[in-house]
């Protein structure tokens, strides 16, 4: 707040301001129709106040905007946020209350919480014992604790030289996400999940955040680069995930893989082993988070580790493991197949998805009301939860290879007009293969069929088609 700013502003208009803020506020908690305690809806008015004075005393609307997710009501302030990434709370908190019912307690670490609804929704939805919340911008503290606020310490003390938090349900802190990791480490204060919401390549916090954690814990990180999954800076991807990767069909799907092929590698140096609870791509962004189980000890032979080519002429992908090096090729028949065959990776192969982590968390969102419709602050629905566990749980059949084929592929190769996706994923079934929809793309099919048959089964079906309606 500037002192000469202050001095300039009449004590009166000091005062009509703060009343135009909180009428404003009063304004927007009843129209979300929840209540908010005096004390929180006074933090939130110095907050705002604070803003507008930065800013010439002029009336922010955004950094007054009142939120309301999932029934959890909250402060946005003056902080980044995006309701777009409201799918991807909701998964976390899905994940983290179930590892709750599991091992009967849940200590999270939000590395980069933003106005901390993340935090509020792990103590509020999840249950969690402890939530250290941290964001490097101190600003956003006013926001921050007129949010977390509304969950009451029940002792208010803490011991950061020994480590002792009491019984305290959350603390705020204001410093590098590295820093904060590593001191809790130094510490051995380990947690059973750690958040790290950042923006760009994720791979600078994955050594830090993986020594913090508890064995059996989970990680879920993020990353933003659509530019390195897309196949177009391979030198960066190498630099940041320890993997070349070229441009193919399924370049977000790569990115996924990408991130998570990163915290294999980066957990192997630790002895440590990481498995996808679940991986979620969201166009908006692009935005990659992948939800991952840290085991203790390495394994001794990580086939789904390697590297991964595709074939321009022929369409097909193939998998390689590092013993299979200089086997890589396509038995493409057609002449100058080693020019149209591209190779990226080292990267993730294996499934996306647990399906079993799957099945619990669909299982628990629909006993908590979450598959059904519930309008957004925005106005709009949030329709698309029950749809996106179920397509995952179709992706985490144990038969379907990494990536996908575009049904426009299929019909250009083919020189016929494009399937329809259910028909075809019903085609492919019958004749003994997997198939599914993929949550990244909806033009796609996941199969272990090859480019060449998928071809074949439906122009089949399509000459079939058209004789049948010929019969008189």
């Amino acid at each position: 707040m500037s002192i000469d700013l202050m001095k300039a502003l009449h004590e009166n208009q000091i005062r009509t301001l703060t009343e135009r803020v909180r009428l404003s506020l009063n304004e927007d908690v009843k129209k979300l129709g929840f209540s908010m305690p005096n004390m929180i809806v006074n933090a939130a008015v110095s907050n705002n106040i604070n803003i507008m004075i930065r800013n010439g005393g002029r009336d922010e609307d955004d950094s007054m905007n009142m939120k309301k997710e999932r029934g959890v009501g909250f402060v946005v302030g003056d902080s980044f946020f995006r309701e777009e990434s409201r799918t991807g709370r909701d998964l976390g908190v899905l994940a983290a209350a179930l590892h709750k019912k599991r091992f009967g307690k849940l200590r999270v670490l939000d590395a980069m919480c933003g106005c901390g609804v993340r935090a509020l929704r792990y103590l509020v939805e999840a249950n969690a014992d402890f939530v250290w919340v941290n964001d490097a911008n101190e600003h956003t503290r006013p926001t921050i604790l007129s949010n977390l606020s509304q969950i009451r310490q029940q002792e208010d003390y803490e011991d950061h030289e020994n480590n002792n938090m009491g019984r305290r349900k959350w603390v705020i802190s204001h410093c590098d996400a590295n820093r904060v990791m590593v001191e809790r480490y130094l510490q051995s204060d380990y947690y059973d999940l750690i958040d790290v919401d950042s923006f760009g390549s994720d791979s600078f916090f994955m050594g830090s955040a993986l020594s913090a954690i508890q064995y059996g814990g989970l990680l879920y990180l993020t990353s933003t680069d659509g530019v390195s999954s897309g196949g177009h800076r391979p030198h960066t991807a190498l630099a940041s995930y320890g993997a070349f990767i070229r441009p193919m069909p399924y370049a977000n799907e790569i990115g996924l893989r990408m991130l998570i092929g990163g915290a294999v590698r980066e957990a192997a140096t630790r002895d440590m082993d990481v498995w996808p609870v679940f991986s979620y791509f969201a166009r908006h962004g692009p935005v990659f988070r992948v939800m991952l189980r840290v085991r203790r000890g390495k394994p001794k032979e990580n086939k789904h580790y390697g590297f991964i080519s595709y074939c321009s002429l022929c369409g097909d992908s193939r998998a390689f493991s590092w013993d299979e090096m200089r086997e890589i090729c396509c038995p493409c028949p057609k002449q100058k197949v080693s020019r149209s065959l591209v190779v990226s990776g080292p990267l993730w192969t294996g499934p996306l998805h647990s399906g079993s982590e799957i099945e619990d968390m669909l299982g628990l969102a629909e006993e908590w009301g979450w598959t059904t419709k519930e309008k957004c602050s925005s106005g709009g629905n949030n329709t698309g939860l029950k749809e996106l566990l179920n397509i995952m749980l179709e992706e985490s059949i144990p038969e379907l290879p990494f990536g996908f084929i575009k049904l426009d592929e299929i019909a250009s190769r083919g020189k016929m007009s494009t399937p329809r996706r259910e028909k075809i994923i019903d085609l492919l079934k019958k004749e003994g293969y997997a198939a599914s929809r993929s949550h990244i793309a909806s033009n796609v099919v996941k199969t272990n069929c090859s480019m060449v048959n998928c071809i074949k089964l439906v122009s089949m079906y399509s000459n079939l088609s058209v004789l049948k309606t010929r019969v008189p």
